[in-house]
């Protein structure tokens, strides 16, 4: 997968092993960082990739517990 690449729902779900809803809810609540495209979730896979480690640095601060 290319950095610069666009994903959908579906491969969001899938890269974080949560259900599609999960990453609605998260992209409506400003959780994962998402754009519109005619109505449609979109996610940059640098950003995703950026707040993967962004979670794993803030879970490494709370000692392993969020």
């Amino acid at each position: 997968m290319r950095n610069d690449e666009v994903l959908k729902v579906k491969d969001i779900a899938a890269l974080l092993k949560v259900g599609e809803k999960t990453v609605y809810s998260m992209a409506q609540s400003g959780e994962l960082p998402a754009f519109k495209v005619r109505g449609q979730w979109r996610f940059s896979k640098k950003d995703i990739d950026e707040w993967i480690e962004q979670q794993k640095t803030s879970t490494q601060d709370l000692g392993g517990q969020k």
